[in-house]
């Protein structure tokens, strides 16, 4: 042992869905230096919170 507590791969995901993580980052694919496509990647992942309605849900009328 390091001293250091071992942590389990389920909770540092707990962990890190509790508080939502943010990815970021741009691909750019190019032939001899003259960039052909450029694209934006985002994604907000977070846990499921049953307290807040879904917005795809059906409104029932």
């Amino acid at each position: 042992m390091n001293g250091r507590p071992e942590t389990a791969l389920v909770d540092l995901l707990d962990r890190l869905l509790a508080g939502g993580v943010v990815l970021a980052g741009d691909i750019t694919l190019g032939i001899a230096d003259i960039d052909l496509v450029r694209v934006d990647l985002k994604a907000l992942i977070s846990s499921i919170d049953d307290t807040v309605p879904s917005p795809w849900e059906q409104v029932t009328r």
